[in-house]
């Protein structure tokens, strides 16, 4: 099973959310701003992986982070969908919630 590093105060991991839930694609989801482990969890990863590399430049968290169970790693949900040519169903059109309005 994937794993989602998300959180519900980010308007993209909000769309990833209600669109992998729309196609039963199955995943834990490991809410990064519930508790303190599942922020560090994630900050391990992210100041260590390269895919966040551009993440760290821009000042983005870097959510949602898909991990998929052979290891990889992507920040392109709707990516992801069509890899599997599965379509995007929704979109909120939220504004970003980075700092330069470009990603969460």
């Amino acid at each position: 099973m994937i794993t989602v590093y998300t959180s519900p105060l980010c308007p993209d991991c909000r769309e990833c959310r209600v669109n992998f839930e729309a196609h039963g694609i199955e995943y834990e989801a490991v809410d990064i701003t519930e508790s303190m482990k599942n922020l560090k969890a994630f900050l391990k990863l992210r100041d260590t992986l390269p895919v966040f590399d551009g993440c760290r430049e821009k000042g983005s968290v870097g959510i949602p982070a898909i991990f998929g169970e052979d290891g990889s790693v992507t920040l392109d949900w709707e990516g992801y969908l069509g890899e599997r040519g599965l379509p995007v169903v929704y979109k909120e059109n939220a504004p970003a919630c980075s700092i330069d309005g470009s990603g969460c």
